[in-house]
């Protein structure tokens, strides 16, 4: 499975602190195309996005020309994982963002999923034969310096079975020296959506049989790769549609003195360790310069036993929204972007050239090699490739979940387009279950309810026998009174710490369309406290969803930090499914 090249590199997640990822933008409007020039819309993966339309503005004032006619680009931006889904549709649904003409997810094993994807629906094939580089990435782990020391870097090679083994170590940290660390503690992205996340299991999948062969369906059954696969995700403290989420965290542990208290390693993209130790986790070209760097820096480890590589490949769709001549404007604008001074605009940002040459953001770095000195894995195929997601979710740390929903009576007002706020939630919510296992512990309250701060609807206990009436109680939900938001915020919290276990994600989702309108409890400085004091290592993890203009952004952001968490942006009503989405990606 290994092979002799050295390309690599890909990008830390550009946005803001809110999580928001399966969105898209045009980030190539400051120079508008020439008059006259047709218009290619090219859908990019989220964390290259603001590199991409700086390269468009540039070809957009250029007198590039393809057989006398001229386009202009405008760059959106979406998840791998989520415009992968999309593309595999029969169609596209407008509310989706404009229709691309061209796509360049992350890596190329999307493109081998798509093509898998559609192939089993009887679906024509829209990709072409081959799709060249933009820029290249590896996966790494990152982990903060003093852990990796203490794993023997830089002198030792280091690979997911010692994590492994840190990981089953019922003296956790202390192995190595230092009790005060804990348990090891991993953050991991969702491999339905994240190609940190899916190469990372595919990496772990690889060390877990001990070779350098290719991954094979047999390989995935066998009992000894499938202990090694869920001994790594035990590891995990919970799952997520970004790194971002961690890395922010992260962050925000260091300014506080406690970097070494939050996460042991964080699977990501090369570029965020470069992103994280410059003082930008987020990567958002706006936000350079703006954060010190870390006391405690990241170092990247390349996993010895080998690692994928995130190519970023440029794909002319061949889909009947488009035609010939956007295809043809989207491979001109991959011949621009290989060019090289769009090439140094990527490798001045911490990519790696399309061949894997490291830039000056690389090379002169003290946490990171130009050489990265491990094989690079070459992809498995399609079908092991979805084979691969379907064993991990098999495999994958269970979650001990609470879903906490706002039926208060501004969740009835119309989004405009026929339906109130709470039937396009409780719409998403449904549909959002159905990333759960029947494994899963899933309980349901709702707040407000008359006399009282929240009504439970289910305890927290496996989902499958409770799936059934946990969907009726939610299509069933009608729109009343106030907005409790403090208190019920608390009493979630506390009710599941009561119940929390070390082999599962502890977490809370609470969704929102107010601000908190009780006068009885408006001491939001003390939930902050208490959300801060119980954000242990097993700790809960209240994650928050703002919907619609009129919710409190900014204190469910509050709220979420506290906890070690995320808050997500759901302003616009239309976007609550994909919201949704993502958050529950987290388990």
């Amino acid at each position: 499975m290994a092979t002799n090249g050295k390309a690599l590199l890909a990008g830390a997640i550009a946005g803001l602190m809110v999580i928001g990822v399966a969105y898209w933008w045009n980030r190539s409007d400051d120079h508008a195309p020439r008059q006259g020039c047709a218009t290619v819309v090219v859908m990019a993966s989220v964390e290259k996005a603001d590199l991409m339309g700086e390269a468009a503005n540039r070809y957009n004032t250029s007198d590039r020309r393809v057989n006398g006619s001229c386009y202009g680009i405008t760059i959106t931006a979406t998840a791998s994982g989520i415009a992968e889904s999309r593309l595999a549709e029969a169609g596209w649904d407008t509310a989706w963002g404009p229709a691309p003409d061209a796509w360049s997810p992350a890596a190329s094993t999307w493109l081998q999923l798509l093509r898998h994807d559609r192939t089993a629906h009887d679906r024509p094939d829209v990709l072409p034969a081959k799709a060249e580089s933009v820029v290249s990435t590896p996966i790494v782990v990152a982990m903060p310096e003093p852990m990796a020391s203490a794993l023997g870097w830089p002198d030792t090679a280091i690979g997911w079975a010692d994590l492994l083994n840190l990981a089953n170590h019922p003296e956790g940290w202390g192995v190595k020296g230092h009790p005060e660390w804990g348990a090891f503690k991993l953050g991991k992205t969702n491999p339905n959506i994240s190609t940190t996340g899916l190469s990372a299991t595919v990496g772990v999948f690889v060390a877990a049989t001990g070779m350098s062969g290719d991954l094979t369906l047999d390989t995935l059954k066998d009992p000894r790769v499938r202990s090694f696969v869920a001994g790594v995700e035990n590891s995990v403290t919970h799952y997520g549609d970004t790194a971002l989420t961690f890395l922010t965290n992260l962050q925000r542990a260091d300014d506080a003195g406690s970097a070494l208290g939050y996460v042991g390693a964080v699977t990501v993209e090369e570029k965020s360790v470069a992103d994280y130790n410059n003082g930008n986790p987020t990567g958002n070209l706006e936000a350079a310069g703006q954060h010190g760097r870390p006391r405690v820096p990241l170092v990247a480890i390349y996993p010895k036993e080998g690692t994928l590589n995130s190519d970023n490949p440029l794909a002319a769709l061949q889909a009947p929204w488009s035609d010939a001549g956007k295809q043809a404007g989207a491979k001109d604008f991959l011949a621009f972007l290989r060019e090289p001074a769009q090439q140094q605009l990527f490798t001045d940002a911490g990519f790696r050239s399309y061949d894997g040459h490291p830039g000056k953001a690389i090379s002169d770095a003290n946490y990171l090699h130009a050489d990265i000195g491990v094989p690079i894995l070459a992809p498995p195929s399609p079908p092991v490739l979805a084979a691969v997601r379907a064993t991990w979710a098999e495999l994958r740390k269970k979650a001990h979940l609470l879903l906490v929903l706002d039926v208060s009576g501004s969740m009835g007002q119309s989004t405009g387009g026929g339906k109130t706020r709470l039937e396009l939630a409780q719409a998403a919510a449904v549909h959002g279950l159905g990333q759960l296992s029947d494994t899963d512990e899933v309980g349901l309250w709702i707040f407000p309810d008359e006399g009282q701060v929240y009504w439970q609807y289910l305890p927290i206990e496996p989902l499958g026998p409770q799936r059934t009436e946990m969907t009726n109680r939610i299509q069933q939900l009608i729109p009343s009174g106030g907005t409790p938001l403090y208190a019920v915020t608390r009493k979630a919290a506390e009710q599941a710490r009561t119940t929390a276990r070390a082999d599962t994600i502890n977490a809370i989702v609470v969704m929102t369309d107010g601000k908190n309108e009780n006068p009885d409890d408006t001491d939001l400085d003390g939930l902050i406290r208490q959300l801060t004091d119980d954000a242990s290592e097993d700790g809960v993890r209240v994650f928050t969803i703002a919907y619609g203009k009129d919710a409190d952004l900014d204190t469910l952001k509050r709220i979420s930090e506290a906890s070690r968490a995320a808050a997500y942006d759901a302003s616009d009503p239309l976007t609550i499914d994909t919201v949704f989405t993502n958050v529950l990606s987290n388990f």
